[in-house]
């Protein structure tokens, strides 16, 4: 009935579904700065959440990249993500990002090394420590996060250290799947020549980043085998890594679970601050 009752608000006022939980669930306890430029790109803007109360000295900061196939997706619809941790002292970067299929692989890699870059050279202004950043992501958003936190060339391009990320917090991401293997995602993905180029667990190395990999075991979406396998090869590796497997919590719940009203299904809200304010 939930669920209806949801889809049939949804159809009624034109908001997504996370756009319309954001107005009526989230309590806006942070300040934010919106449509921030990182880029020239219509795409290429981003959103800062920062603690609307004093802090009292550079906070940690969150760079977090959505989910959507890399087909679909807007920062605003992530604001429960940003209030909810700027309200516990972690000012967070919300980018865009180029979307298939007007453009492929690797524009939205691409994008999510540019926010971090901005990130880097900008986000004292906003309070934040620009050595203490955290690179997080859900889905699609988790596989850019994990690609930045694995391969150095991305970062590279973009005039950033792989030192200045601390680690990296992936939320049901597809980290070993073949992306060509999959009709619904080829798209996004044409023209791709090597697509371990395109596999975060094929590219972890030594200059891999920390990671905290959280997955739900309901999750029929993206399997967390991903999230398993992931884990097995970063500490082959000798990458520091978590894993953390959630029962009965599926592929977006994991993700709602961040919201205040459902993180009684899974502590994955304080999973994630403790790591950023450990990594």
């Amino acid at each position: 009935m939930r669920a209806i009752l949801l889809a049939l608000l949804t159809f009624l006022t034109g908001c997504s579904p996370l756009g319309l939980m954001n107005a009526v669930l989230v309590e806006d306890r942070a300040e934010v700065a919106e449509a921030v430029p990182y880029g020239a790109l219509a795409r290429q803007r981003l959103d800062v959440y920062r603690p609307a109360r004093p802090m009292t000295g550079p906070a940690p900061v969150v760079v977090f990249l959505y989910g959507g196939a890399w087909t679909s997706g807007e920062r605003a619809d992530y604001r429960f993500v940003g209030d909810a941790l700027a309200e516990r002292g972690i000012v967070t970067v919300i980018p865009d990002y180029r979307l298939a299929p007007a453009d492929t692989f690797p524009a939205f890699v691409e994008d999510g090394a540019a926010a971090v870059g901005w990130t880097v050279a900008n986000i004292a202004g906003y309070g934040g420590d620009p050595g203490r950043i955290v690179l997080m992501g859900h889905s699609a958003g988790a596989h850019i996060a994990a690609l930045l936190g694995t391969d150095p060339s991305w970062l590279d391009a973009a005039g950033v250290r792989m030192a200045s990320i601390r680690g990296v917090i992936g939320l049901a991401g597809p980290y070993a799947f073949h992306p060509l293997d999959y009709p619904s995602v080829r798209p996004a993905f044409a023209g791709l020549a090597d697509e371990d180029r395109a596999r975060p667990i094929a590219q972890v190395g030594p200059d891999a980043r920390p990671m905290l990999l959280l997955h739900g075991v309901d999750d029929d979406t993206v399997w967390p085998s991903n999230s398993v396998d992931m884990a097995a090869k970063l500490e082959e590796a000798g990458t520091p890594v978590e894993l953390r497997l959630y029962p009965d919590v599926g592929h977006i719940g994991l993700l709602t679970s961040l919201y205040a009203r459902f993180r009684g299904r899974a502590p994955t809200f304080e999973d994630i601050v403790a790591a950023v304010n450990r990594f």
